[in-house]
C-alpha cells in the first residue's frame, strides 16, 4: 500500500504560480511512477502530469504544458507540481496517484492509489 496526502492548494488569482505537493509514505516510493490528475465540478477526472520513478520520462496534458513543471524528490517521498500563468479554467481538486511501476501512464485506470485531493480554485 502506498499513502498519499496532497497540499498546497487554495485560492489564488487569474496569473498566479501555485505549488502543489503530494508525500507519500508505505511502500518503497522511489519505484512508484506519479501523476496529477484534477476533477473540475460535473466533470471527469482527467490527466495533468505525471513522472517516471527516475524522473526521466515527463508528460503533460496540453492543456498545462508550457505553465507547469512536475518534479520529485525521493529522499523525501513527496512528488510536485508547479502551476504558472493560472487560469480560472484551472479550478478544480487535483489528486496525486501511483502506480507499481516505474513507468508513467496517462491513464487513470493504471494508477492503483490515490489522495483525497486538494482545491485549487483561481478567480478571474
Amino acid at each position: 500500500q502506498v499513502q498519499l496526502v496532497e497540499s498546497g492548494g487554495g485560492l489564488v488569482q487569474a496569473g498566479d504560480s501555485l505549488r502543489l505537493s503530494c508525500a507519500a509514505s508505505g511502500r518503497t516510493f522511489s519505484r512508484n511512477a506519479m501523476a496529477w490528475f484534477r476533477q473540475a465540478p460535473g466533470k471527469e477526472r482527467e490527466f495533468v502530469s505525471a513522472i517516471s520513478w527516475s524522473g526521466g520520462i515527463i508528460y503533460y496534458a496540453d492543456s498545462v504544458k508550457g505553465r507547469s513543471t512536475i518534479s520529485r524528490d525521493n529522499a523525501k517521498n513527496t512528488v510536485y507540481l508547479h502551476m504558472n500563468s493560472l487560469k480560472p479554467e484551472d479550478t478544480a481538486v487535483y489528486y496525486c496517484a501511483a502506480r507499481s511501476y516505474v513507468s508513467p501512464t496517462t491513464i487513470k485506470r493504471d494508477y492503483a492509489y490515490w489522495g483525497q485531493g486538494t482545491q485549487v480554485t483561481v478567480s478571474s
